[in-house]
């Protein structure tokens, strides 16, 4: 399709002149990826819309693998420990990406007024993660949002509703079922990430099952089930990785007592912190710092999902 192609031209040019290595632009919300590394990369994602122009990812979720390449996006509906890497990357040919973070008070108002889908409270909750292929309604905004990154005096009135155009494409898209749980207060979605935040903000301290439940508003037996729904891992596995990619921010920023920064991030065994780290992160604490420190490793860098 010649109208897709040259728009999604457009939009790899624009990314690769304005991308920055913090990803963040003068637009609040939009964000811009360059990678030139295959590199494996963990982060903890927010929200987030991603287009990718440019060459493809490979995302890990748990025990999920999701896939999605130029001309395709990805969705991401809550706060998520992800484990990546782009596919032949290289500085000749970066990977590129647009990122858009989702506000959960966009979403509310557009979702109030976009037809009726089929789903109901007691369907199952749909994943925090999916992919597809933008369709030309989509890239055509993608490449608007980016223009006003030459047109500083338009972002601050155009940006805002260019965002509300995007969302609406999303809600009203084959996915719009799960971006709408991001507005709605009710939704499982909703819940569960009353518990994901209290996980990410208090990953050091002892954790109850039936503590986070009465958070989310659920029996123990639901919230169990809504939550490896939603993120594909248990609660127990969801604050482990947070943990370990806590503790390697931590190894990164201020390099010291590998002993203490488990103790840190939660763990009372050092012996247990270095098992479950080298497991995650393919080496001990101490040698992954180094190797950190010696900047040889590009997956510290910043990404998007």
């Amino acid at each position: 399709m010649p109208f897709s192609s040259g728009l999604l031209s457009e939009i790899r040019d624009r990314i690769a002149a304005h991308a920055r290595p913090d990803l963040r632009t003068p637009i609040d919300g939009l964000l811009l990826s360059k990678v030139e590394t295959d590199a494996p990369h963990y982060s903890l994602t927010e929200p987030l819309l991603v287009v990718m122009a440019q060459g493809g990812k490979r995302l890990l979720l748990g025990d999920q693998v999701h896939e999605y390449w130029a001309g395709h996006y990805l969705a991401v509906t809550t706060d998520l420990p992800v484990t990546g890497h782009f596919v032949d990357a290289r500085p000749h040919a970066p990977a590129l990406g647009m990122g858009l973070v989702l506000r959960p008070s966009a979403i509310a108002a557009l979702a109030l007024r976009a037809p009726a889908q089929p789903w109901s409270r007691g369907t199952t909750d749909p994943t925090a993660i999916a992919t597809g292929e933008a369709d030309p309604d989509l890239l055509d905004a993608a490449a608007r949002m980016l223009r006003l990154l030459d047109r500083p005096t338009d972002a601050p009135v155009l940006a805002p509703l260019i965002e509300q155009e995007i969302l609406w494409r999303m809600i009203t898209g084959p996915d719009g079922v799960m971006i709408r749980q991001i507005g709605l207060a009710d939704s499982g979605l909703s819940h569960v990430s009353r518990a994901i935040r209290w996980i990410r903000d208090n990953y050091a301290e002892p954790m109850r099952i039936s503590d986070l439940a009465r958070t989310a508003g659920m029996s123990p037996s639901a919230f169990h089930r809504h939550f490896r729904a939603v993120t594909a891992m248990s609660p127990l596995q969801f604050q482990k990785r947070i943990r370990l990619q806590e503790a390697r921010s931590l190894l990164v920023a201020a390099p010291g007592d590998v002993a203490r920064v488990g103790h840190l991030v939660g763990y009372e065994s050092p012996t247990q912190f270095n098992r479950e780290y080298r497991r995650l992160f393919g080496a001990p604490p101490g040698r992954d710092a180094e190797r950190m420190r010696a900047g040889a490793d590009p997956g510290t860098v910043r990404q998007l999902p």
